[in-house]
Order: C-alpha cells, then structure tokens, then sequence
C-alpha cells in the first residue's frame, strides 16, 4: 500500500509491502510492535531501532503526531487511492479558517509563544506543551490571528483542552 506523508512542508512517498517499506525510492526491511498498554511502537527500520510514541489527532486516521528521538512531528497521512479520488475529483482537503488549537494529550504547558493579536502563518509555533517527558510543540494548523490564549505557563492540561483559538487571518486590503 503506498501513503503520501506530509512532514515539515514536505510530503514524501512510502510504500509498504510485507516486511519491507521504501521511502521516497530507498527500500529497508521494517519490522514494528506495539509496546502493550501504551502509545508507543518499537519501530526497527533498516539497521535502526525506534521507541516511537504514535497519537492519531483525527477521527479520519489522516492527522497524526510521532514523538521520537526528544522531538514531536505533526504529520498528514493519505493513502494512493484516496489521493488519486481527490485529484480526478477535484476536492482536496483544505483547512477551514481558524479554529481552537487543542492538546493532543495530557502535559504540562512549559511555555505560551504567541500573544492575543499576533497574525501567524501555518507551522508558527503556539504553545510547548510536556507530555511522556518530551516537550511538543504545538503549531498553527493555517495561517490566522490569536484570537484568545485559553492556558499559561505552569498550567496541566488534559487531552482535548483549548490552548488557542485562532480567527481567520483577514484579508489585505487593495489599494
């Protein structure tokens, strides 16, 4: 089965067969195991070995954040098929504007990174929230404005609280 990736503004080509996986044309032997009762995978790729933590943040299976290594990645997953129905189709996924940016998991927020006001672009980067002993930076979904800052620093957090709210950016005006 062949997914399309999107991490860090680029999206890369991974097809999985059996026991190997090729990644943007590099094929390695994969091997994965859920570690039981938690959120983490042990992930053997090529010669490497990863503890990953692996969080699905949409009811779709489409949106996902990996923690690996002390970092988190926020990523897109989309399957050939689907990508394929969309492209003949015409109707691509695109954020809706603004939105209430949420924690992910429970943690403690380290530090707040925007004010009330401040225009930012999609990937700017919100609040750092500590979670498993990682900190996770959570980004913009879209281009906006800080609306409203729900939390502060020191502050716990459960999974699916309001961290921002983001309004749509407005528009320029011509002239």
């Amino acid at each position: 089965m062949k997914y399309h990736v999107s991490l860090r503004n680029r999206t890369h080509i991974i097809d999985v067969e059996g026991g190997t996986v090729t990644v943007d044309g590099e094929r390695l032997a994969a091997h994965w195991a859920q570690i039981p009762g938690t959120p983490l995978i042990q992930l053997l790729l090529g010669k490497e070995s990863w503890t990953v933590a692996c969080q699905q943040l949409d009811e779709a299976g489409r949106r996902w954040a990996l923690g690996a290594a002390g970092e988190r990645f926020e990523l897109d997953v989309q399957d050939d098929r689907s990508k394929q129905i969309e492209a003949l189709t015409g109707q691509g996924r695109r954020p809706a504007p603004g939105g209430v940016v949420k924690a992910p998991m429970p943690g403690l927020v380290v530090r707040v990174e925007v004010t009330v006001g401040q225009e930012v672009e999609a990937g700017a980067g919100l609040v750092v929230v500590e979670a498993m002993k990682m900190e996770n930076e959570l980004r913009a979904p879209q281009r906006g404005v800080v609306q409203q800052i729900h939390v502060t620093a020191g502050e716990r957090v459960e999974k699916g609280a309001p961290l921002v709210t983001l309004s749509a950016k407005p528009s320029q005006p011509s002239g």
